[in-house]
């Protein structure tokens, strides 16, 4: 099932006369940002789904400005006359707990994450955020501005990244490729 996710309560507004801009930008573009890395092209809704569903672990994991290395964990100094077997064991379970709550992810991360899974691949990680990119140009603009460190500005805040994900796969599906017949 698809998850949308409300504009309320974000700073950022993507209206229809800025996607009708961001059109414009991508149509005069050096390349077509539809097609990825890999030389082929991605369909419009590929995309989308992808921003849906990178949006969705922002939910699920929340959501951080930055990436910071994780705090000092509870791993207790080895014992001089502890085994191998011992030490490893200690060590193998420490990793267990860190990865297993892995806290809030950036939204860069969520858009990496998602290109491992069912619902999206590098190409469209990469052309998702090209897409980003444009809408952050349209909403500042800036055409030197870029998404991440737009993402990364001391105020934004989560209800702005999801409705910059929200606005981005609007886009995808409105102005992407179809799928072929």
């Amino acid at each position: 099932m698809r998850q949308t996710l409300p504009l309320a309560a974000a700073s950022v507004v993507i209206t229809s006369e800025m996607l009708e801009q961001a059109a414009q930008v991508v149509s005069v573009a050096h390349r077509s940002i539809w097609t990825g890395a890999s030389g082929e092209q991605s369909t419009g809704e590929s995309v989308a789904r992808h921003l849906e569903s990178a949006a969705g672990l922002l939910v699920s994991y929340g959501w951080t400005r930055t990436w910071s290395t994780p705090a000092a964990g509870q791993l207790a100094p080895t014992d001089a006359t502890a085994s191998a077997e011992t030490m490893l064991r200690q060590l193998l379970d420490y990793i267990r707990e860190e990865d297993s709550s892995p806290g809030p992810i950036t939204a860069v991360t969520a858009l990496t994450r998602t290109a491992g899974t069912a619902h999206g691949d590098p190409d469209t990680s990469d052309i998702a955020q090209a897409l980003l990119n444009v809408l952050v140009q349209v909403l500042t603009g800036s055409p030197a501005a870029r998404f991440v460190p737009w993402s990364e500005r001391l105020h934004r805040a989560p209800a702005d990244i999801r409705a910059m994900f929200t606005a981005a796969a609007a886009f995808a599906r409105t102005y992407g490729p179809a799928p072929a017949a």
